[in-house]
């Protein structure tokens, strides 16, 4: 039986380094993937116009056609300012859309990470998935996202995932993805390059045997 699976996160681009290689796999087994961008990534930037944000768009809507990623929705929220919108806010914006698109696996950020509207998009995501009756979401789980999760310094010590998504097969895809948002990626030796996507990807794949992953922590399975 096909899923459907939701995909939160702060930024495009996001979606791409966490959790691309998953995203298309789910697209190769027949399942159904949405995906909500909260802010974006844009306008925080000094001198950001609306050539930018178009030239965003433009590369989101390329590496969503590479994915398999056919619904998308855009909430606008204020980028890397979302902590000055009300949590409430953010909930009730996101709760009716989560319920409409009724997924049973949820991705989105690790509590820790550096960025400010990733923590926040993590804190709206598990009140809105909050384990009430009925409800459709079965299982959520954190992905990691370059030049963010690494350098986060939250209480509780540094990201440790528990699950491993084999991508060896989706691993050109993924890169693929990150390639469209050319504009948003560094050069080495920064970490969020390609080629550290590359090995970061081998190094979790290399963990746990296999050629290439993703991994995750695990904030909920109900079963």
């Amino acid at each position: 039986m096909n899923k459907s699976i939701l995909v939160i996160a702060a930024h495009a681009d996001d979606e791409a380094l966490g959790c691309g290689g998953m995203i298309a796999r789910h697209v190769a087994e027949g399942d159904h993937v949405s995906l909500i961008l909260m802010a974006d990534g844009v306008h925080s930037r000094p001198g950001a116009s609306r050539v930018d944000l178009d030239r965003r768009v433009a590369a989101a809507e390329k590496a969503h056609s590479i994915l398999g990623i056919k619904i998308v929705h855009m909430l606008g929220f204020p980028d890397n300012r979302m902590d000055s919108v009300p949590l409430l806010e953010i909930v009730q914006v996101l709760e009716p859309l989560i319920k409409s698109i009724a997924p049973s696996i949820v991705y989105s950020h690790y509590h820790g990470d550096l960025n400010i509207d990733h923590r926040r998009t993590y804190e709206a995501v598990m009140t809105a998935c909050r384990p009430q009756p009925g409800s459709s979401v079965k299982e959520i789980y954190g992905f990691e996202v370059l030049s963010s999760t690494e350098w986060g310094l939250q209480p509780g010590g540094s990201f440790s995932p528990s699950l491993f998504v084999d991508i060896s097969d989706q691993l050109a895809i993924k890169i693929r993805a990150l390639d469209a948002y050319s504009e948003e990626m560094r050069q080495v030796p920064h970490t969020r390059s390609i080629d550290h996507a590359k090995y970061l990807a081998w190094h979790r794949g290399n963990s746990v045997g296999v050629a290439a992953a993703e991994a995750f922590v695990v904030y909920r399975i109900i079963q």
